[in-house]
């Protein structure tokens, strides 16, 4: 198994139609079976491709960089986040494999950028990708996305302005024991010199200009102070 097909195994893209032909790599010659989507390559590596639940299967470093041919910007930026974050390869391997002679270069372009440009933001949700969307468009600074202070896990946070941000989902938190976990959150964090901010789902998606606008006055007051 190959390019999407092994991403969805891997879990670094979502599964997406489930009627979709199966992608498979072979060296050479010809294969035709219904339902599979052959891709040739004679110089496959025997180190790029492995098992997994007794499936042979591109590695998840070449299936990275197979997807990346075709993958949307942000979808290639999340597989890659999600492959770092489990764990499943690293910056190593991903930098040796762009490096070798048989990879074409058109391939491995945008995924050494996306390696070269810093950490990829990895999102856990619907709210927080749209949350990091909005930032992007308005060319706002870039935050670091799922990261801890002080031994907490936030959601985004400006690290130089000293600055965070929690996304609440779709729903507000109405619960009691939700709602004190939320401020025992906010505490710790203050208390670690941080401030903080509260965005909903609803303030993104109905007031997206008026969010942006605070978000940024947020981050000049914490600049200039």
């Amino acid at each position: 198994m190959s390019q999407r097909s092994a991403a969805a195994l891997w879990e670094l893209l979502p599964d997406g139609d489930r009627s979709a032909p199966v992608d498979v790599i072979i060296p050479e010659g010809d294969y035709r079976k219904p339902h599979i989507r052959v891709h040739r390559m004679p110089n496959l590596r025997p180190c790029e491709v492995t098992t997994l639940e007794r499936l042979p299967i591109t590695t998840p470093a070449r299936t990275l960089l197979d997807v990346a041919a075709a993958a949307p910007g942000r979808e290639l930026e999340r597989a890659l986040a999600q492959a770092l974050n489990r764990r499943v390869t690293n910056r190593a391997v991903l930098l040796e494999l762009l490096s070798h002679q048989h990879v074409r270069r058109a391939d491995a372009s945008r995924l050494r950028a996306l390696l070269e440009s810093g950490q990829p933001a990895f999102t856990r949700s619907e709210a927080e990708e749209q949350f990091l969307a909005l930032i992007r468009k308005a060319q706002l600074p870039a935050p670091e996305v799922n990261v801890k202070v002080g031994g907490l896990e936030v959601d985004f946070l400006w690290r130089a302005e000293r600055f965070v941000t929690e996304i609440d989902g779709f729903t507000f938190h109405s619960s009691a024991g939700t709602f004190e976990s939320d401020r025992r959150r906010d505490a710790v964090l203050a208390a670690a010199g941080m401030r903080v901010t509260r965005v909903t789902w609803r303030q993104m998606v109905n007031e997206p200009e008026a969010l942006l606008v605070r978000l940024a006055q947020a981050l000049a007051r914490t600049t200039s102070t």
